[in-house]
């Protein structure tokens, strides 16, 4: 398995994740994207463009966050060829033969206006020309069979196991627990008594779900490896997506909401912290301050600022508005993938590669000096694996910490001293979350299974897998 994974696309990124390859479900994936590489390799042979290996990937990047099912801006849905040669109300998006008078085309080049992508960053003349020449050449549809996309929320996804948990969070009012799923959130009563609805969209994983702090919008980071990232914000309300926004050529992680839900932050593999705008969808900035990818993100209380932890093994806290660096929070140490921030002060505890968790204000108390650790606060006990996930509870008086070890550990915030210890789970957590009362403490990761727990005691209170599993015909 080491080696098909050495091959794919977003090796880098996968190898974050190289413990839960496990699964039939990833091991088809990873299979079914070597058979598109080796396809896409043989395919480059002949030299002239083709859709599924030039224009398609285009389209995903730049076009498909306002047009797709769940968003179709101008009835125009860009995630098939079926939906691309059919166009929308101002008719086919591209006609065979005919690059000049093709509208993808002359919205890209700006002969009509808008410019397309709107709002976002021109597509690049040597993407259009590439387009161009494949709609001259006859605009044949060459995608594989293997290829073909049959999921969308009239058709969701079918599971024959639970696939890996990467993210779950409580609603602000307590009522309903958001499990990630594959290319789905999955919404369930907070005691996991039932399913109450699925939020079906594109990114086929989804590395962190959060809500704004009145519950009206769930947000997620996730995307495609090597395809693309993708920030979805979705109406609580109604279940419908309201906006996707895509950021960049690869999956983005650690999605987090600013206090007045005005911006959204979220990390990715290009070094960067996106801020985006939620109202508009529109980038607000892109901060370059780390120098490996950025896995996680938190806003301080006032949301004037952010901090972010990356491989680079540093917290580092920015300016929202400027984009500017301001410090590190933190001495480095190892590689960090984690961040929570108390709920109603500037400290945040972090945690990674080292296993132990450290709890920091955000602001330095002495003359800055540049990644000491005169803002430490306190550390706590070592974990017995690597450290993925934190959650503070919403009265500041308990942290949760998860990782690779199969169990969950809770500690009392202000001393540090273990309050219980959560177990049952077969491997690695990869979520954790509080209820808002703070008495429910729910994890998920390897193993596909939601537990939720007292979070006073660690007694196992519910145990189930979040998603429908398709009977097998000896059951």
């Amino acid at each position: 398995m080491s080696l098909m994974i050495d091959c794919l696309p977003g090796a880098k990124w996968l190898g974050i994740f190289s413990d839960r390859i496990a699964s039939t479900a990833m091991r088809v994936f990873l299979w079914t994207s070597l058979c598109l590489i080796s396809w896409s390799a043989r395919a480059a042979a002949d030299g002239s463009p083709g859709y599924f290996r030039d224009v398609r990937p285009v389209l995903q990047r730049q076009c498909q966050g306002c047009h797709q099912p769940n968003s179709l801006s101008s009835g125009l849905d860009l995630t098939t060829f079926e939906g691309f040669a059919k166009g929308g109300k101002r008719g086919p998006a591209f006609r065979a033969g005919s690059p000049a008078e093709s509208l993808v085309v002359k919205y890209m080049r700006g002969e009509m206006q808008p410019l397309m992508p709107l709002g976002g960053t021109a597509v690049p003349k040597d993407q259009i020309e590439a387009i161009s020449a494949w709609i001259a050449a006859g605009a044949k549809n060459d995608t594989p069979k293997e290829a073909t996309d049959t999921i969308s929320a009239a058709n969701p996804p079918s599971y024959s196991q639970p696939p890996v948990i990467s993210a779950l969070a409580f609603s602000p009012d307590g009522q309903t627990l958001a499990v990630s799923g594959y290319r789905e959130v999955l919404l369930h009563k907070a005691d996991g008594s039932g399913l109450i609805s699925r939020l079906v969209g594109l990114s086929e994983r989804l590395n962190s779900v959060t809500y704004s702090s009145d519950g009206k919008l769930l947000v997620t980071a996730g995307g495609t490896p090597a395809r693309f990232g993708e920030i979805q914000i979705w109406d609580t309300a109604t279940g419908k997506l309201k906006r996707s926004v895509t950021l960049t050529g690869d999956t983005v992680f650690g999605g987090s909401v600013s206090p007045d839900g005005k911006m959204i932050a979220a990390g990715a593999t290009d070094n960067s912290v996106r801020l985006i705008e939620t109202s508009t969808g529109k980038e607000l900035q892109k901060i370059g301050n780390h120098e490996n990818w950025v896995l996680s993100t938190v806003f301080g209380v006032d949301g004037k600022r952010v901090v972010s932890v990356s491989k680079d093994r540093a917290a580092k806290l920015s300016d929202t508005a400027s984009g500017g660096f301001l410090e590190n929070v933190n001495l480095l140490r190892g590689e960090l993938q984690a961040i929570a921030r108390h709920p109603s002060k500037d400290i945040v505890v972090i945690g990674g590669e080292e296993r132990i968790p450290y709890m920091y204000v955000m602001d330095r108390p002495k003359v800055m000096k540049i990644a000491d650790d005169t803002t430490l606060v306190r550390k706590f006990p070592r974990q017995d694996g690597v450290i993925a996930a934190l959650a503070w509870s919403g009265d500041g008086k308990k942290i949760a910490v998860a990782g690779l070890s199969p169990q969950v550990n809770i500690y009392d915030a202000d001393t540090g001293k273990p309050v219980a210890s959560c177990t049952g789970h077969k491997a690695g957590i990869y979520a954790v979350a509080f209820n808002p009362a703070g008495d429910r403490v729910a994890t998920g990761g390897f193993d596909g299974h939601v537990r939720i727990y007292n979070s006073a005691s660690g007694e196992l209170l519910k145990d189930f897998v979040p998603v429908p599993l398709l009977v097998s015909r000896n059951d």
